[in-house]
């Protein structure tokens, strides 16, 4: 693919160690399944002009190991086409998103509170929302 999209420097990334050492040749490659695969390397990397091989820890790399994954799990419809994934990095984690903001300005314990000090319960609670103020003050 980055060849074909005339791409002359490439950084790939990974998170086998052993790999990684292997395609910057300071270590030797010995599995002799693993041979082809590197001189496939070697000649794919001739046609950048730079390239450069860098390690990254699996637990610095969860995202890409999690989508690996589950590409592994999913047929491959031979030739055809499959977009790509759009995934966007929020600012924080996604159970926050899910949390809205309560008008309402009293702290989350001010109904039981209430009840401990006065005996009443708030306005227009249901049976079961007066049970549970009970249950909690108890």
């Amino acid at each position: 693919m980055a060849i074909d999209q005339n791409v002359e420097e490439l950084l790939i990334m990974g998170d086998s160690d052993l790999i990684i050492q292997q395609a910057q040749e300071e270590w030797e490659t010995r599995d002799v399944k693993l041979i082809p695969y590197k001189k496939h390397v070697e000649d794919l990397s001739k046609r950048f002009k730079l390239i450069e091989f860098r390690y990254i820890p699996r637990c610095h790399n969860e995202l890409a190991d999690t989508l690996a994954t589950l590409a592994s799990m999913l047929p491959y419809p031979g030739n055809a086409h499959i977009d790509p994934l759009e995934i966007q990095i929020g600012e924080r984690h996604g159970y926050c998103n899910t949390i809205e903001a309560s008008p309402n300005t009293q702290p989350w314990y001010h109904d039981i509170k209430k009840f401990l000090k006065t005996q009443e319960y708030p306005d227009q609670a249901s049976g079961d929302q007066k049970r549970t103020v009970r249950r909690h003050a108890s």
